[in-house]
């Protein structure tokens, strides 16, 4: 059933990503984005696109009710861990307090299904690999903290007005659509992979490894990395589950297979046959050795499987991308 489904943060990476997969879908994506990270390019133009910020209430009610919006998906959080810590108020005004405001409005206006990008940041540090969604959240800075506190009010507001609504917590999001047009453009860039390519390309003088010591197969950190088309299937295969009223779902999503930061330094030179200048240096505070996902509850659930299960394949999409627009979107 084709859907009117409000994109909040539609022109972000996971965002627009996720507007050309409810496209393929043969739903109708309405983007709002207030562009302080998203790209205007990063959105077919002959899509609905509206300009705003997630905070300002008369707006999202008006576009709510224009547009005739049936489902919202929302993925206008600020996401950066340190940042948090320095400007928590910033966090917890417009992760927290602008979705609170906007789940009120779909409350007020019949709007009664919800998708929400939540994070991995909200379990904290693990008492135990992989996790899985039932293990205890701890999170242990704003940015994890606002995520989870939004998971908790989604219960409230389900069983008081029957809202129905699924909460993915990403991993690490990687990789660029198949077809090299869409991509990642982040400014400050922070993501590992990204970060590799601006050294093969001359860029940054080189890609540092914070810490070789850790109880790790090679001693640097391990993560899960998800391709972004998948991370953005699985938001939409949750979508039959939201007709039955008073729904909240949660699920991981991440391949289960954790590369080591070396792991994917090597990847890079392999796909692009360049070398990567890499410095070697202390670990970073906070840094979990390991990170990974069982993402078997979302495999079961919503029948979603990976197209891209290896590392190697998820570098090979990025580099296209990268190598095609080496300064991003519009430059």
């Amino acid at each position: 059933m084709s859907q009117n489904v409000l994109v909040v943060g539609g022109a972000g990476y996971i965002g627009s990503h996720c507007v050309r997969q409810l496209v393929l879908h043969g739903h109708k994506p309405v983007i709002v984005d207030n562009l302080s990270f998203g790209h205007r390019e990063a959105v077919p133009s002959e899509l609905p696109f509206y300009s705003c910020d997630l905070g300002d209430m008369n707006a999202m009610k008006e576009i709510i009710r224009k547009e005739e919006i049936d489902l919202v998906m929302h993925f206008a959080a600020f996401a950066y861990v340190g940042e948090s810590v320095e400007k928590p108020l910033k966090y917890y005004f417009n992760n927290l307090v602008a979705t609170l405001n906007l789940l009120k409005i779909m409350v007020e206006n019949g709007v009664k299904k919800f998708v929400f990008s939540s994070t991995c940041a909200t379990y904290g540090v693990p008492p135990s690999l992989p996790i899985t969604e039932d293990m205890p959240q701890q999170p242990i800075n704003p940015y994890g903290q606002t995520k989870l506190d939004v998971e908790n009010a989604l219960k409230a507001i389900a069983h008081a007005h029957g809202l129905s609504s699924a909460s993915f917590r990403y991993f690490n999001a990687a990789g660029a659509a198949g077809y090299g047009s869409l991509g990642e453009d982040h400014d400050p860039e922070t993501h590992l992979i990204p970060l590799v390519f601006q050294a093969v390309l001359g860029q940054r003088e080189n890609i540092r490894i914070f810490g070789t010591d850790y109880d790790t197969p090679d001693g640097t950190c391990l993560r899960d990395y998800i391709h972004v088309n998948d991370l953005s299937r699985a938001h939409i295969a949750a979508f039959d589950k939201l007709e039955k009223p008073g729904q909240t779902l949660f699920y991981n999503l991440g391949t289960g297979t954790p590369a080591s930061v070396r792991e994917v330094i090597d990847t890079v030179a392999r796909v692009t046959g360049k070398d990567v200048p890499v410095v070697e240096t202390g670990r970073r505070a906070g840094d979990p050795p390991a990170l990974y996902a069982d993402s078997s509850k979302a495999r079961s659930e919503l029948g979603w499987e990976l197209q891209y299960p290896d590392l190697e394949g998820i570098v090979e999409t990025a580099w296209r991308w990268h190598k095609a627009h080496p300064r991003g979107f519009g430059k």
